[in-house]
């Protein structure tokens, strides 16, 4: 009976780990749900394993599109503040307000001269 209380403790642990994790990446969330849709049928809609099998695959496609998704940004940002910690004096580039574009005189303006 101890045995199983613990285990049962462990994997209540890792539950929380994994939901902790996948909140932090909410994209990806939504697609595990959505493989899990598939897996429950929840639109009743899947008679037929040819049909399942094409909806898993999918799912599991954008699945790993998410996942190297996330992982491009994460290490992305891993890299920006890399740079930073070197190169504290380096600015982020940030897009220019003006479209530089000459602002031309009003019509007032040009019959009262």
């Amino acid at each position: 009976m101890t045995q199983s209380l613990s285990s049962a403790k462990v994997k209540s642990k890792a539950v929380v780990g994994l939901e902790e994790r996948l909140s932090a990446h909410p994209r990806l969330l939504e697609r595990i749900e959505a493989l899990l849709n598939v897996v429950e049928n929840s639109a009743g809609d899947i008679e037929q394993a040819d049909l399942a099998e094409q909806r898993v695959m999918e799912e599991v496609r954008q699945i790993g599109q998410q996942a190297l998704s996330s992982w491009a940004e994460g290490q992305h940002q891993k890299q920006v503040e890399l740079l930073r910690q070197k190169q504290p004096q380096l600015r982020k580039h940030l897009k220019k307000n003006s479209t530089g574009t000459v602002v031309l005189e009003s019509s007032s303006s040009k019959s009262s001269s």
